[in-house]
C-alpha cells in the first residue's frame, strides 16, 4: 500500500522486520565462525556486533534509508557500534505508529547505545594508554637515532606525543634500547603516557642497490630499467641500460610475467615488466611524479600490485628482531598481514616468546594490500579475541597496491569495520608531511590530519626536522575537533556562526500593513 509511490509505515515495518531477522541469522553464522577462537570473553560482545555490522552491510538498503529518513527516522547511517540496537529502535517506533507493538521487539535500554563507544574507549587506554588535555586522539611518532637523546623525546611529549614508533627496518637493537629507556624515563618522570611500538618489517621489497654510470642518470618516461637478482653485483651486458638496481628480495622477480606492474618508491615511479632475463626483469618506465624524472635510490620499496607473491609474512630477519622485540615494545606491529594465516602465524610468533613471567604484548596489524582490506574481518576477530589489538591504515603501500582511485573508500570501509568491533584504528603515512619537513602545512595535509584524526584512535607522524612543531601543531587540530566530530557524526555544539545571527525580538518583528 502506497501513497504517490511513498511507503507507509506498514511497509516499511514489513521491510524492517525481514531485514532485521535476515540480518540475525546471517549475522549468527559469521560469529558462530569465529567464536571457538575467541579466547577473551570480554571480545565477544564486539565480535557480534561486527559480524551482525557485516551481515547488514552484505545488503543495499539505499532505498530503504531514503524512505527511513522522510518520515523522520533514522536512516541507519550510524549504526557501526551498535547495528541491531539501532534497527531494533526503528522496528519500535514504527510499531509504535502502526499500532502493532504487540507483535515487534520493544525499544532497546539506552545502554544498548553506548555500550560500543565505551568498550571502545576502554580498548584504546589498554592498547594506547591515557591522554592529557582535551582530545582523544593518540598521537604517534615514527624516531631514528635522535631519539637517543632524551631531550629530543622530552620535547615530543611535551609537545603532545603518547606513542613512540620505532621502524625495525632501521638501526639496530642498541639503538632500539636506548630510545625505549627514554620513553620508560618519560613515564617515570611525567606520568605521561609514552608506549613503544616496535614495526616488524615483514616481506617489504626495497632497492639494495643503484648502478650507473652516470651520477646525473633518471628513471624517466620511456627509460629501461633493469631490477636485478644478484646482491651488490651486476653482470647484464647491455649498453642501452645504464641504469641497474637491487632487489632486496630477489625470489620475487622468478614471480612475475611480462606486462606486470612494479612500482618503484612508494608510486613515485610507475614502471611494466618489460622483459624476463636470467639476472631478474627488465621495465620500462610509464610514469614518474617529477616532469624531468626521478632519481632512484637504495632502500626505496618495490611495490608489484598485480603480482601474486607467496611470500612468509615473517621473514628470517623479522624472527631474529621479534627475540628483542616481544622483551622490549609495549605493541608490536606486524606489516602486510594478508589474511587470517598470517595473523594467526605472527600472534603464534610472539606467544612463543613470551615466558612466565612476561605479558603478552599489544599487537597492531598493518593493513596495506587489498588481501588484507578483505580479509579484515577475519583478521579483526582473530586477534582481537586473542589480545590487546588495533589496526593501522598503511595509507602509503595501501595507495600503492590498490591504486590511488580507490584509497578513500578502503580507509573508510577499514574505519567502519574497526568500530564495528570497538578496536582502536590509526590513521598513517605523509600526516602533516610537508610541515614535518618544513615547518610549514599545506592546505590539504592540514584537512587530512583534522578529517583522520575525528574518526581515527591515533594519528601517526613521521620523522622531520620540525616533528616536535608537526606535533603541538597536530595536538590542537585535534583538541579543536574533539567538540565538533565523533567519527562521522557532527556534535551539535553552538556554533559561532550561529551564534553572531541576531535574533532579538524587537528588531524581528514582522510589520503589518
Amino acid at each position: 500500500m502506497k501513497t504517490k509511490n511513498r511507503p507507509l509505515p506498514h511497509d516499511l515495518l514489513d521491510q524492517m522486520i525481514e531485514l532485521r531477522n535476515s540480518v540475525y541469522t546471517d549475522g549468527r553464522v559469521i560469529y558462530n565462525r569465529w567464536k571457538p577462537n575467541i579466547v577473551d570473553r570480554s571480545f565477544r560482545g564486539s565480535a557480534k556486533n561486527l559480524a551482525y555490522y557485516l551481515a547488514l552491510r552484505r545488503r543495499d538498503i539505499r532505498e530503504l534509508q531514503e524512505e527511513l529518513s522522510t518520515w523522520g527516522l533514522s536512516s541507519l547511517g550510524r549504526l557501526e557500534s551498535r547495528t541491531l540496537p539501532t534497527i531494533d529502535t526503528v522496528i519500535a517506533t514504527l510499531a509504535k505508529i502502526c499500532n502493532r507493538e504487540d507483535e515487534v521487539i520493544r525499544y532497546p535500554k539506552k545502554y544498548a547505545f553506548a555500550a560500543g563507544h565505551i568498550k571502545l574507549r576502554e580498548n584504546i587506554e589498554r592498547l594506547f594508554g591515557s591522554i592529557e588535555g582535551k582530545r582523544n586522539t593518540h598521537i604517534m611518532v615514527t624516531v631514528d637515532r635522535k631519539a637517543c637523546n632524551y631531550d629530543f623525546v622530552k620535547d615530543l611529549s611535551d609537545a603532545g606525543m603518547t606513542i613512540l614508533r620505532i621502524n625495525c627496518a632501521h638501526e639496530d637493537p642498541e639503538v632500539w634500547l636506548k630510545i625505549i629507556n627514554n620513553a620508560k624515563r618519560i613515564r617515570e618522570e611525567t606520568g605521561r603516557s609514552c608506549k613503544v611500538l616496535m614495526d616488524i618489517s615483514g616481506p617489504k621489497a626495497r632497492t639494495s642497490w643503484v648502478l650507473t654510470g652516470d651520477r646525473k642518470d633518471r628513471a624517466v618516461v620511456g627509460k629501461r630499467i633493469l631490477i636485478s637478482k644478484h646482491n651488490g653485483s651486476c653482470i647484464h651486458e647491455d649498453d642501452e641500460i645504464t641504469l641497474k638496481v637491487g632487489c632486496s628480495l630477489p625470489e620475487i622477480l622468478d614471480d612475475l610475467k611480462i606486462g606486470e606492474p612494479i612500482l618503484i618508491d612508494d608510486g613515485k615511479i610507475e614502471s611494466v615488466v618489460e622483459e624476463i632475463v636470467d639476472e631478474g626483469v627488465i621495465v620500462r618506465v610509464n610514469k614518474t611524479d617529477r616532469p624531468k624524472g626521478f632519481r632512484i635510490k637504495a632502500y626505496k620499496g618495490l611495490n608489484f600490485p598485480k603480482t601474486n607473491l607467496n611470500l612468509p609474512v615473517i621473514t628470517e630477519k623479522d624472527h631474529l628482531d621479534l627475540d628483542f622485540v616481544v622483551k622490549h615494545a609495549d605493541i608490536i606491529g606486524f606489516s602486510f598481514i594478508k589474511n587470517l594465516e598470517d595473523m594467526r602465524y605472527c600472534l603464534s610468533e610472539v606467544e612463543k616468546r613470551i615466558d612466565d613471567n612476561s605479558k603478552m604484548p599489544s599487537i597492531v596489524a598493518k593493513i596495506e594490500t587489498q588481501q588484507g582490506i578483505a580479509n579484515l574481518s577475519d583478521i579483526i576477530a582473530e586477534a582481537g579475541g586473542r589480545s590487546k589489538f588495533g589496526v593501522m591504515i598503511a595509507r602509503g603501500d595501501l595507495a600503492v597496491e590498490t591504486g590511488y582511485l580507490r584509497l578513500a573508500e578502503l580507509q573508510q570501509q577499514i574505519l567502519w569495520l574497526c568500530e564495528a568491533a570497538d578496536i582502536p584504528c590509526i590513521w598513517a603515512t605523509e600526516v602533516l608531511a610537508n610541515m614535518c619537513d618544513t615547518g610549514i602545512p599545506t592546505r590539504s595535509e592540514v584537512t587530512d590530519a583534522a578529517e583522520g584524526g575525528a574518526r581515527a584512535e591515533c594519528v601517526m607522524l613521521n620523522k622531520g626536522d620540525y616533528i616536535v612543531e608537526s606535533v603541538e601543531f597536530l595536538r590542537k587540530v585535534l583538541e579543536q575537533m574533539e567538540s565538533n566530530l565523533y567519527k562521522k557524526t557532527p556534535l551539535l555544539r553552538a556554533l559561532s556562526l550561529a551564534k553572531n545571527v541576531e535574533v532579538n525580538q524587537d528588531t524581528n518583528k514582522e510589520t503589518k500593513s
